[in-house]
């Protein structure tokens, strides 16, 4: 009789043990598929891979990690920056010298064919741009205001979409401690009260601007604490730029001229008595950069123009 109730309890107690491990395993099974199906409230990413970003719009659900991105104007450098793969840019970024865009193709807002086939996770653009509603049939997409943010806070912003918010920050915090140093540098060598005007020539036009329209003048004015000519300050620091003759330029330029100019545009006007009788050119003080390296304010062109700036105002 013993030898068969040893037996029999063995048996009840492996039995015991199987039902045990599948209700276990029954049970971790529906925690695991809750759990992908619910968000972290501390960050709003959830287990399919997706984070809501709180556009000016209203809230976005874009990928937390985007792979295949598509910036369709201004702000492509922001992406690159932050490491995050672009296959689709407006003509202007794609010009861009200093931009690492090989394979990446130029579009725009109408090449909706186009920019279906490069099968997008994530598109970026201007709030003024068209079709809209149709490229969100396409993928998520997020536009911003030009200038509704600084120049800073729009790099934050974009770290923000595309989940990269701590590397976005650490980048602006070590650019303004930068920028700032140079600043103080650079007033120690042109003088407290010496002014800078920025210029530039596209379509036949003469242009000046404010602090916060690229070419380097939100560093110049905004970071180094340079000084505005008065006659900039009046016209161009509101709207950011100011369309002016040849025959009034010297009345905005500063005793530092940044000229901003590309190969294929008009620049008789350097050549004119005019310009040549500007103080800052008698005295060698006008530094011409490239203007398709200066058009725009993301981390890569920024940090071109801060070493454009050290180099022209310290390196003599």
């Amino acid at each position: 009789m013993k030898k068969l109730l040893i037996p029999f309890l063995l048996l009840l107690v492996l039995m015991l043990s199987a039902c045990t491990d599948a209700a276990n395993e029954t049970a971790e099974t529906e925690t695991q598929t809750e759990s992908e199906t619910t968000t972290d409230q501390s960050t709003g990413e959830t287990q399919s891979g997706t984070i809501t970003y709180e556009s000016e719009n209203g809230p976005v659900e874009v990928p937390a990690n985007p792979e295949r991105v598509i910036v369709l104007s201004t702000f492509a450098g922001n992406v690159l920056a932050l490491d995050v793969p672009v296959v689709g840019v407006d003509s202007w970024s794609k010009n861009n010298p200093r931009y690492e865009l090989d394979g990446v193709e130029e579009v725009t807002d109408e090449n909706l064919e186009k920019i279906l086939e490069l099968e997008p996770d994530l598109i970026i653009g201007l709030s003024s741009m068209k079709n809209v509603e149709k490229l969100q049939e396409i993928a998520p997409v997020v536009t911003f205001t030009y200038g509704k943010l600084d120049y800073l806070t729009q790099h934050l912003e974009i770290g923000k979409l595309v989940n990269k918010e701590a590397e976005a920050k650490a980048w602006i915090d070590d650019f303004k401690a930068r920028a700032a140093e140079a600043g103080t540098e650079i007033k120690a060598k042109i003088g407290e009260h010496a002014t800078v005007s920025v210029i530039e020539n596209f379509n036949k036009e003469l242009y000046v601007f404010g602090d916060n329209w690229a070419r380097g003048t939100e560093i110049l004015y905004q970071e180094m604490k340079l000084n505005m000519p008065e006659k900039v300050k009046e016209m161009a620091l509101e709207p950011g730029y100011y369309s002016l003759s040849l025959e009034v330029l010297p009345e905005f330029a500063g005793d530092y001229l940044i000229v901003s100019k590309a190969e294929d545009t008009e620049t008789s006007f350097m050549e004119s008595e005019t310009f040549k009788n500007i103080p800052a050119v008698k005295n060698n003080q006008v530094y011409v950069a490239n203007a398709k390296e200066f058009y725009f304010n993301d981390p890569i062109t920024l940090e071109y123009q801060l070493e454009f700036f050290i180099e022209s105002f310290l390196g003599n």
